[in-house]
């Protein structure tokens, strides 16, 4: 791994989008999770949907879904893509501590949506303190992260 070179690095050494135009069409899914640990009575608030605010949850699942078709527009040197399906989910954590945020995204196409359901997961977790935080701003927003991906050159992968 360490030997490899950067994808967005040319031969001059300059910056560039990875030109794809050379591989196949193929259907890539990834997921991706992360969690947001809270005090437990701002969880419970949470998952009674009667906040302030509303449903938090439903609010953060829209969110993640809007940002993962904005990905392009947020990573530099993200290739813009033709979402086939984004589906976001906020739930209970499974220790209790809080909520947990997984995104899934789908493509035909020729690169891969890692970085799409990373980024529904982010803008999830980021709403969800956004929208809590005037009951609990010592939330803490931890372990985002690829949790799969399939599809393309690479093949599939889990994490372990």
């Amino acid at each position: 791994m360490a030997g490899e070179r950067l994808t967005h690095v040319d031969e001059q050494g300059r910056v560039r989008m990875v030109d794809v135009s050379e591989k196949a069409v193929t259907t890539r899914e990834a997921t991706a999770a992360g969690r947001i640990v809270m005090a437990p009575e701002t969880l419970a608030l949470a998952l009674s949907g009667k906040g302030k605010k509303g449903d938090v949850r439903a609010v953060a699942e829209i969110a993640g879904v809007m940002a993962a078709k904005r990905t392009s527009d947020l990573i530099p040197l993200c290739h813009a893509l033709m979402l086939t399906s984004v589906k976001v989910a906020v739930e209970a954590s499974p220790d209790g501590s809080g909520l947990q945020v997984t995104a899934m995204a789908r493509v035909k196409g020729q690169t891969g949506v890692e970085m799409e359901a990373l980024t529904a997961v982010t803008v999830a977790l980021l709403t969800l303190y956004d929208m809590l935080k005037a009951v609990d701003r010592g939330m803490t927003i931890e372990a985002v992260g690829l949790v799969a991906k399939s599809g393309g050159a690479s093949g599939d992968w889990t994490r372990a």
